[in-house]
């Protein structure tokens, strides 16, 4: 009789599953909130172009996407996907989230500039989410945006050239710079001296 019970409590997580208690949850999801236990691993993984695949097949509906990533969590270097009473883990090859567009107003120090994630979070470059570069070995930039809570996105090769376009250079830590104005705060790409 023990075995029968245990076995009935036993639950392997599923994509399923978090969708159903997901959807329970009216307005944005308070996963800074949640805390449950972890469940285990799920087979979802969000590539670098920020593309999510399920059991190494691509998720081709957007707005399914869109409710996974409102309820991704970031806990040290690794990613989960969280409900009230679920805790999955999943793999990301880069960044969780995907910049693919942005607006630019004003111009200078009074720049704003404004990205638009691939599942439609829109984020303000500012104080609380800053752009940042990554230089690998080979020289290639990396640039994100902090989108929220430890979560950054990927900004796209092709919003990135835009940048590129709106930079200039300004004096940082003692050495000039080149980089990007949004919220009066200046955001440092590469050292004025290392450009081509």
């Amino acid at each position: 009789m023990a075995k029968g019970i245990w076995a009935q409590m036993i639950v392997k997580p599923s994509a399923e599953g978090l969708l159903q208690q997901v959807r329970a949850v009216k307005g944005p999801p308070p996963v800074h909130l949640w805390n449950p236990p972890f469940c285990g691993d799920i087979d979802i993984r969000i590539a670098r172009d920020g593309t999510w695949f399920y059991l190494g097949t691509p998720i081709g509906r957007a707005p399914l996407v869109k409710l996974f990533a409102s309820i991704l969590k970031r806990e040290g270097d690794d990613y989960f996907l969280v409900t009230p009473v679920e805790k999955v883990g999943i793999r990301v090859d880069d960044a969780p989230l995907l910049a693919v567009d942005f607006t630019a107003t004003g111009t200078g120090r009074d720049q704003t500039l404004t990205f638009t994630t691939k599942t439609e979070d829109e984020v303000p470059a500012d104080a609380d989410h800053p752009i940042t570069v990554k230089i690998d070995e080979t020289g290639e930039p990396s640039p994100y945006i902090h989108v929220r809570r430890g979560l950054n996105a990927l900004i796209d090769r092709k919003s990135f050239y835009r940048l590129i376009e709106l930079g200039c250079h300004e004096a940082h830590s003692g050495e000039s710079w080149f980089g990007l104005w949004s919220h009066g705060q200046f955001y440092p790409i590469i050292r004025s001296a290392e450009l081509p």
